[in-house]
């Protein structure tokens, strides 16, 4: 799981990349805001009447289950598309994690390009399959896994989507991998701890956040079931 793999066709996942710019067509309409570290983008039962593109900082999407506990579903990174609704309705509230900038569409001209362009809605398809991956691969992790494999899973899923120049770092703290992960705080700073002093990563700042990876190989054995 989150493995990379060699020569994977890149999929779609930016409003460039299946035809959505501000000249592509008369229907489209870009509008870009920014939210405050925590601010709410839209909430659980609100009306899904836009798609958004994260242009800088990240998003989290989450639920808040009935006995008060948060479990996030998805960390949404820069260039990545959140939004899509199966209904009418949000299914998720989404926040930002730290200060962001996104880019809305209204879902009604995503719809109007798809209807006219085969290749938009290919693209839109192929989002939609990939989204469905991740949510198999993210119920497999919360289900079956340990937390040293939940650890590493994260870390591996992170490591393809955020690293440069060698350096992973994390927008998020550490609150939120526990609560994407099914774990406790505690437990991913033991584990974290735990592959440091095996020589795994190595942390370069105070906050923990900026992470190198010293060994991807070892790392990938120990998410047994990636």
């Amino acid at each position: 799981m989150f493995v990379r793999t060699a020569g994977q066709t890149a999929r779609p996942h930016t409003l460039g990349d299946i035809g959505m710019t501000s000249g592509s067509n008369a229907v489209v309409s870009l509008n870009e805001f920014t939210y405050k570290q925590g601010t709410e983008i839209y909430g659980e039962k609100e009306p899904a009447d836009y798609v958004y593109q994260v242009k800088k900082g990240a998003v989290r999407s989450y639920k808040l289950l009935s006995d008060g506990r948060r479990q996030i579903a998805a960390f949404h990174l820069v260039g990545d598309i959140f939004g899509f609704a199966n209904g009418e309705l949000h299914r998720f509230t989404t926040e930002a994690v730290v200060e962001t900038t996104v880019r809305l569409i209204k879902r009604r001209s995503l719809d109007l390009m798809a209807d006219s362009d085969a290749v938009v809605t290919r693209n839109l398809l192929s989002m939609t399959a990939n989204n469905l991956h991740h949510a198999e691969d993210h119920m497999l992790l919360l289900g079956r896994k340990t937390s040293l494999e939940k650890v590493a899973a994260f870390l591996i899923e992170m490591d393809r989507r955020l690293t440069a120049a060698s350096v992973m770092t994390l927008p998020m703290p550490r609150r939120d991998v526990a609560d994407y992960l099914g774990l406790t705080l505690e437990t991913v700073s033991r584990v974290l701890s735990q592959m440091r002093r095996a020589g795994v990563l190595d942390f370069i700042s105070k906050s923990q956040r900026e992470i190198v990876i010293i060994n991807r190989q070892r790392l990938a054995t120990f998410d047994l079931q990636g």
